[in-house]
C-alpha cells in the first residue's frame, strides 16, 4: 500500500500528476528516487526543476457563464511577471476559471479537503459497502477506491479536463509549465451560482 505522503512528496518533487506519481512508486516498490526516474523516462517529470521556485507573480480571472448566472473568480500562480503576460499563461487561467463553472470542483487539491469533510466522506463510503453486503474484510478496499473517485469529482486538479477527458487537470498544467518553463500553482478559486444556498419558503 503507497502512503498518501510519499504520493504527495512525489508530486512536489516531479510536478507530475498524482495517479501519475501513485502509479509510479507502486512500479518500483514505494522507492522514491526509483520513482522519480520513471517519471522523468515516461516525461512526466517536466516540472520537475521548478518544484522548489517561488511563485508570486501570476493573474486573477473572473470568468462569467450562462448569461450571468455562473461566475468564477480564480488566481492561478507564477514565477514571473513575464510569463503571467503571455498568451499561454492567459489561456491556461482562463480554460482553468471555465474547468470550477462547468465540473464545480470543491478543493484545489486532495490535501486541501479537512479532515473532517474526509472522515464523514469515509464514514458514509464505509456504511454504504455494508448496506451492499460487502464483507467487512474488504470494505477498507472499497472505501479507498470510492475516495479516489471522489476526489477526482471534487478536486481540481484531479478532476477529467474538460475538453479534453482523457486527461487530467494537472495534466493540462504540467503541460503549460514544460512550455513555459516556469512553475505553475492554482492558488484559490471562489465559484458563484444564482440563487444558489437560498433557503426558499415553504408554500
Amino acid at each position: 500500500m503507497i502512503a498518501a505522503a510519499d504520493v504527495k512528496e512525489l508530486r512536489e518533487r516531479t510536478g507530475a500528476g498524482m495517479m501519475d506519481c501513485k502509479k509510479a512508486l507502486e512500479e518500483v516498490n514505494g522507492d522514491m528516487e526509483k520513482a522519480i526516474e520513471y517519471l522523468r523516462k515516461k516525461g512526466l517529470a517536466t516540472a520537475a526543476k521548478r518544484a522548489g521556485k517561488a511563485t508570486n507573480e501570476g493573474l486573477v480571472q473572473a470568468y462569467i457563464h450562462g448569461g450571468g448566472r455562473i461566475g468564477v473568480l480564480i488566481e492561478v500562480n507564477c514565477e514571473t511577471d513575464f510569463v503571467a503576460r503571455t498568451d499561454d499563461f492567459r489561456e491556461l487561467v482562463h480554460n482553468l476559471a471555465m474547468q470550477v463553472a462547468a465540473s464545480r470542483p470543491e478543493y484545489v487539491a486532495r490535501e486541501d479537503v479537512p479532515e473532517e469533510v474526509l472522515a464523514r466522506e469515509k464514514e458514509i463510503l464505509k456504511a454504504q459497502a455494508l448496506n451492499e453486503g460487502k464483507p467487512e474484510k474488504v470494505v477498507e478496499k472499497i472505501v479507498s477506491g470510492r475516495l479516489e473517485k471522489f476526489y477526482q469529482e471534487n478536486c481540481l486538479l484531479e478532476q477529467p479536463y474538460i475538453k479534453d477527458m482523457d486527461r487530467t487537470v494537472q495534466d493540462l498544467i504540467n503541460e503549460k509549465v514544460a512550455k513555459l518553463g516556469e512553475k505553475v500553482v492554482v492558488r484559490r478559486f471562489v465559484r458563484y451560482e444564482v440563487g444558489e444556498g437560498i433557503v426558499q419558503p415553504e408554500e
